[in-house]
């Protein structure tokens, strides 16, 4: 048997939660990202109106942002894995991390979410 197999297999658990919020974010980066050609294509269909350049180069950086923030959380993840397996299997005690890394990220998605938000908003009520 492991010794402190089951902080080892919560630390394993965690990383898989990690990957897998990381890989949800991409997906929704890419979503937002292709959401924009299809407005243009319902917007040409339904209205006869393409959509504002501005708004189209909104959602592809927009997407984008959420691709890179996906791809910065797993390497995020693998080195908070590698750090927490290492602290697991050493003698010493070891202080918790304070922390300002998570705000920071959880920080950034609530504002990249209320601006997606907005934009939707404008333009959907422009369609109107």
């Amino acid at each position: 048997m492991i010794e402190r197999y089951s902080d080892h297999a919560a630390n394993e658990r965690t990383f898989l939660a990690w990957i897998r919020t990381a890989i949800a974010i991409m997906a929704f980066g890419f979503l937002v990202e292709r959401f924009d050609l299809f407005l243009e294509i319902a917007g040409q269909s339904l209205a006869r109106r393409p959509l504002s350049v501005g708004g189209q180069s909104l959602g592809n950086v927009a997407g984008l942002i959420l691709i890179r923030i996906g791809a910065a959380m797993i390497v995020l993840a693998l080195l908070r894995f590698r750090r927490t397996t290492k602290e697991i299997d050493s003698a010493e005690r070891t202080s918790a991390s304070d922390g300002r890394l998570d705000m920071a990220l959880a920080s950034l998605l609530a504002a990249i979410g209320a601006a997606l938000f907005v934009y939707l908003s404008y333009a959907v009520i422009s369609r109107l």
